[in-house]
């Protein structure tokens, strides 16, 4: 095991002092830590190419070395600016990347995790990227050797970590006082209430797609039919879109504001092509909750004006139990594509089910 608080202090040490990244699972225990840091020493980046290109820029302005942090699912959405601008070839700028090692050969996972996990290693040799593996704080040594490479070469390196080697006795912060009374188990069992058999659910990775899969089976909802998407954070509003466009059925995605974040350049598209059975709704808790609670964005943005500029039709909030259903039946009988806005509490539900055997449940979903 590896005490986080001997990890940062080694970072710092060896000149690695700015940090981005997209909040991981396995690297959930960094989160106190990174908490310290300002804004100039750490973002939390809408997606993994974006932390990468965060720490190019750092790099030309500083000549200095600085961490990429990510799950191994995400190194893929890192992959072009790494070897399109920061790559030995091209620009040679040097970055250290943390990854967090999800479906780690011979361990349980899910299935899109013991996929990305089985091909981690050659992709990094694809990149050629020189990487260690940390087990235990002795692996420091290897970590350093790797680090001088990195800085001599100008060029980029990574460590992996698997599940439960990072250790941390400090307590982070709560993202403070959420301004709902509304929990997702019960928004959820109340939309799948009010929605007809005609209508197809697309929800996005994390808790949603849990609490989906879940709700159905503990309240016997059996109207619409859904697809999960397990992986690719921030590709449901698309994938949505491209399912909407050709069916009369009602489509309605399920997203959290991470995701949104994530890829929100989708929403230009969905505002220009998306027909009226389009509906969006955003379940926003203001954090990346299922990966241990780090803060997103969305506090400081304005969804109602994003959606409206790339060219929603209506925009619907709620954040009282007392008005779901009122709102719900609006927004599902309204002309689309529209966004319903909804903020929640964090928490989710408990013994949490992952949605399982997925060639059934697509072929479900195809053929109802």
């Amino acid at each position: 095991m590896i005490d986080v608080n001997n990890l940062f202090k080694f970072l710092n040490k060896n000149g690695i002092n700015f940090f981005s990244g997209v909040p991981d699972s396995i690297l959930k225990n960094t989160k106190w830590h990174l908490e310290k840091k300002n804004k100039k020493q750490h973002i939390i980046a809408a997606n993994e190419g974006s932390s990468i290109a965060s720490c190019i820029g750092y790099f030309l302005a500083t000549g200095k070395l600085s961490c990429a942090y990510m799950q191994n699912s995400g190194l893929a959405n890192a992959i072009n600016p790494l070897i399109s601008i920061a790559h030995k070839k091209v620009y040679s700028i040097p970055i250290f990347l943390m990854i967090g090692w999800r479906g780690f050969p011979g361990v349980k996972d899910e299935p899109q995790h013991l996929v990305k996990g089985s091909i981690t290693l050659k992709l990094l040799k694809l990149l050629n990227i020189k990487y260690c593996i940390l087990n235990n704080e002795n692996d420091f040594i290897n970590l350093k050797k790797l680090i001088n490479f990195s800085k001599k070469n100008n060029t980029s390196v990574a460590c992996l970590l698997k599940k439960n080697i990072l250790v941390s006795k400090n307590k982070s912060s709560s993202n403070g006082s959420i301004k709902s009374d509304i929990v997702r188990e019960n928004f959820i069992r109340i939309l799948l209430e009010n929605v007809n058999s005609k209508t197809n659910l697309i929800s996005t990775a994390g808790y949603a797609s849990r609490e989906l899969y879940q709700v159905r089976q503990k309240y016997n909802l059996r109207k619409g039919s859904d697809f999960y998407m397990v992986g690719g954070m921030g590709h449901s509003s698309m994938v949505a879109l491209g399912a909407s466009l050709y069916t009369n059925k009602q489509v309605i995605c399920l997203d959290g504001d991470g995701s949104m974040i994530m890829h929100m350049g989708s929403i230009t598209n969905i505002g220009y092509c998306a027909k009226n059975n389009y509906k969006h709704i955003l379940l926003n808790n203001f954090s990346h909750e299922s990966v241990g609670g780090q803060k997103t964005a969305s506090e400081n943005l304005n969804f109602k004006q994003l959606i409206e500029g790339a060219g929603y039709k209506k925009y619907f909030y709620l954040n009282k139990k007392k008005n779901i259903s009122k709102i719900i039946k609006k927004f599902i009988t309204s002309t689309g594509p529209c966004l319903l806005e909804v903020v929640i509490k964090q928490g989710a539900m408990k013994e949490l089910l992952r949605p399982k055997n997925l060639i059934s449940i697509k072929n479900k979903f195809m053929n109802k």
